[in-house]
């Protein structure tokens, strides 16, 4: 294959970072450099991976850290194989449902809906369990080392850069109404401003009781006893022997081919099969012929969307709750015959789900390294700081995953105890001729399919190089016929109103932010997104 060719800067003024032994890309220039020291030290790809995590975790406490759950696709280079990691807890075992949807029911609007925040939305963080399950099994280095930049700075403290900053802002009435995050994430009842120095020692600290106890600590030890306390405290419904039980699955990722190409996504719980799916139906259209952003080229994606998405608020769950299986939402024919819902000239409103034979705050990452390991990286809290909620003395922010289940009666992703919802975060990995090609991932909840679609699509098509394609503008599919597109003309506005859709204003939607690295014929190309303070970078 040859190398794409790129021009000296893309349209956000960054140019693709090129390197001959490793690379990383990462939502933050602190994690990047991180992992850039770990490669440079001759460690490789999976260690910089959980270093950069960890130091994520200080740096973006907002999107991300031990308190939620993580996800990988990692490409081992002696194997000579692609390798799924599933690091996500389950719910509260002292969840009663009755109880919880009268209780729910009982609000203002009477609306039956699943806590989004606080102690009650607080499922099993898997994250650490899949550091160190990363580390174990295809690591170099130990969680207690993998650690220790991340606590240097947690102690330390660093500046807070704009992007941060203007997120963090927006949390402040939600970070006040807990006690223990107030104190670890507000300074003087505010949120840090720009360029304004931020340090969390608790985090450190717990970091160091990490390191020195190893992760059974938090998972049924001392530390997790004192988390369940302190949600216990709120009306929680984890309990100490749900720590103890956690446990990540390796898995099988799910693929699909695209003309000479294949994208695998991890199975549910997670939404990786929506991209899949998404992806499968577009190959009958002539995308290149419809132009790059055309109203045609625009039309036929949102729609294909709307389809994937209509399954998959429909079937997907917890696997074991499933009522099919995953392979079956990825037939070729009916998938073909899903496509053919298209209406080129109409925008569908509500698509039901077909008949088989969520907002979200994460982080995503990739490293290549010089033996030719690449890992594709997620890890998220869910929505902005999560749950809200810090059990004082710990830093650490816990995730609202439970605001991923649903109410509704009968449905196989209903709350439940002891059961994972679903999830929004999915790392993605493309393969061409059963070698790697790219390692991406787009960050933003429901945006994620849709925008992984997007930028591979970019690539593939339309020939941009990696950061073109992450630069490239996106749109962003929100519900039944509206829809939000950035730096749209007005011809195509008026062509894709014509259809139907209801057009938002950019400037008030998130458009997610993405990471990727490609497999060069020798060597690699990074990019990362300008939507967020991220970097790539090589050596």
């Amino acid at each position: 294959m040859t190398d794409p060719v790129t021009s000296p800067a893309t349209a956000s003024g960054r140019s693709t970072v090129y390197s001959p032994r490793g690379a990383a890309a990462t939502s933050h220039p602190l994690a990047t450099g991180a992992a850039l020291e770990i490669l440079q030290a001759g460690g490789n790809a999976i260690d910089a991976a959980v270093t950069a995590a960890a130091v994520l975790n200080v740096v973006e406490p907002h999107m991300t850290g031990m308190g939620g759950d993580m996800f990988a696709i990692l490409w081992h280079a002696d194997q000579r194989r692609l390798v799924g990691l599933d690091a996500s807890g389950k719910s509260g075992s002292k969840i009663d449902t009755e109880q919880l949807i009268a209780a729910e029911s009982e609000g203002a609007e009477g609306s039956k809906r699943v806590p989004r925040d606080g102690a009650r939305s607080v499922t099993v963080p898997g994250a650490l369990s899949g550091w160190n399950a990363l580390l174990e099994s295809y690591g170099e280095s130990t969680i207690t080392e993998a650690l220790q930049p991340a606590i240097r700075l947690a102690d330390e403290g660093f500046p807070v850069s704009p992007i941060i900053a203007r997120d963090w802002a927006s949390a402040v009435d939600g970070l006040r109404g807990n006690a223990g995050a107030a104190s670890t994430f507000l300074i003087d009842d505010e949120a840090p401003e720009a360029g304004q120095w931020f340090s969390n020692p608790d985090l450190a600290n717990t970091f160091r009781r990490v390191a020195e106890n190893g992760i059974e600590t938090f998972y049924g030890g001392e530390l997790g006893q004192q988390i369940v306390a302190g949600l216990d405290h709120l009306g929680g419904f984890l309990t100490v022997e749900d720590l103890r039980d956690h446990a990540f699955h390796w898995v099988e990722p799910m693929r699909v081919d695209y003309k000479t190409y294949t994208l695998h996504e991890l199975p549910p719980a997670g939404q990786g099969v929506a991209a899949l799916q998404m992806l499968k139906m577009l190959e009958g259209f002539d995308l290149q012929t419809m132009g790059h952003n055309s109203a045609d080229y625009l039309h036929t994606l949102i729609e294909a969307k709307k389809l994937a998405h209509a399954d998959l608020a429909r079937y997907i769950a917890d696997p074991s709750h499933m009522e099919v299986e995953p392979e079956l939402l990825l037939d070729r024919a009916y998938l073909e015959q899903r496509a053919r819902l298209i209406d080129p000239i109409a925008a569908a409103d509500h698509p039901d789900a077909g008949r088989l034979a969520t907002d979200s705050e994460t982080i995503y990452l990739t490293v290549a390294d010089q033996y030719g390991n690449m890992i594709s990286f997620i890890n998220s809290i869910y929505g902005h700081f999560g749950s809200g909620v810090v059990v004082p003395g710990t830093g650490v922010v816990l995730q609202n995953r439970g605001a991923g289940f649903t109410m509704e009666e009968g449905h196989p992703n209903q709350i439940a105890p002891s059961k994972r919802p679903l999830h929004t975060i999915i790392p993605a990995f493309v393969t061409r001729g059963g070698v790697p090609w790219l390692s991406f991932g787009v960050m933003g909840g429901p945006m994620q399919p849709q925008g992984q679609v997007q930028v591979l699509l970019n690539m593939i098509e339309f020939g941009m190089d990696p950061q073109e394609a992450i630069d490239a503008a996106r749109f962003r599919h929100l519900s039944g016929t509206t829809v939000a597109i950035e730096k749209l003309t007005i011809e195509v506005a008026a062509q894709l109103e014509g259809r139907g859709h209801e057009l938002r204003d950019a400037s008030g939607t998130s458009f997610g932010g993405g990471q990727a690295i490609l497999k060069l014929s020798k060597g690699w190309a990074a990019a990362s997104d300008p939507r967020k303070d991220g970097m790539a970078a090589g050596h």
